[in-house]
């Protein structure tokens, strides 16, 4: 059977962050870069979905081909990064300064990835900025607006629900990751990462790297966001939901009930990569 056991999956889990922290800053760029390109794809699919059906709910439907993507190649996605490293951390196998290495480095490499395939489809969407904006495109705006203006119209309680949203929304990414890694095989990786991020995508809860494509995307386009807004009233107060989102209802959660109980555990990773430690589990 390909099923594993919740504790195998958190020692897995924990071995995952203890490797990924060893990654090299050009690594975790590349693979960052990917991460972000793919989930930007992904982004415009759902609401290409959206848009011709008529249908929302489509959008969330396919929305997590990108994510499977991301979790089968590997790649470094923050988000749940936040999950994975935060549980080797509270496990005692990661110091604080080489999973902060990892975090940062890899929302570097998403953004630029996410920005990138942003200005790409724009350059298609609008034939070079030659056409006013239609379809995909003036959804794409609506969502960069509805993202940044909406909630700064609303002040304190604005913050207060694209935080809460965000946290919601990376309990759900980093469940995704969780579930992949509760199965040996393809198959079941794809399933068991795809059903949480249906959830995420179909409340329309807050995600840093979709924000990362779909914000800057509509601003090319048009939208009346300055990156002020853009920045002050999502992408910071994103990030830090989803960090806290990930961290509390994964990493402390599967760290409480799920601690992997081992023998000869590897060394604990509290300098930086190229320093040798002991072979993984």
């Amino acid at each position: 059977m390909d099923y594993v056991k919740p504790a195998e999956m958190a020692a897995a889990m924990s071995d995952s962050g203890v490797q990924r922290a060893q990654l090299s800053i050009t690594d975790v760029l590349v693979r960052g870069m990917m991460a972000g390109a793919i989930l930007g794809i992904a982004t415009s699919l759902a609401i290409t979905g959206a848009v011709q059906t008529g249908v929302p709910f489509v959008g969330a439907l396919v929305f997590p081909v990108g994510f499977v993507m991301i979790v089968c190649l590997g790649l470094e996605l923050c988000t749940g990064n936040f999950g994975i490293l935060g549980l080797s951390f509270f496990d005692g196998r990661l110091g604080f300064a080489p999973m902060m290495r990892n975090f940062a480095w890899s929302f570097v490499g998403n953004l630029l990835g996410s920005v990138l395939y942003a200005l790409l489809l724009v350059i298609a969407l609008s034939n070079a900025w030659h056409t006013p904006p239609a379809g995909v495109a003036q959804k794409i705006v609506d969502l960069a607006t509805a993202k940044t203006v909406a909630y700064e119209a609303l002040g304190s309680a604005g913050m207060l629900t694209v935080f809460v949203k965000a946290m919601l929304c990376n309990w759900m990414v980093c469940l995704g990751v969780t579930m992949a890694m509760m199965s040996t095989s393809t198959f079941g990786k794809i399933l068991g990462a795809w059903l949480p991020v249906l959830l995420f995508f179909a409340q329309g809860f807050e995600h840093a790297v979709v924000n990362m494509f779909v914000i800057p995307a509509g601003m090319m386009l048009g939208a009346h966001v300055s990156f002020e807004q853009w920045w002050a009233w999502n992408q910071i107060p994103v990030t830090l939901g989803n960090f806290v989102g990930g961290v509390l209802f994964i990493s402390v959660a599967w760290y409480l009930t799920y601690r992997p109980k081992t023998q000869g555990e590897p060394s604990r990773v509290s300098a930086s990569p190229g320093v040798s430690v002991a072979r993984l589990r």
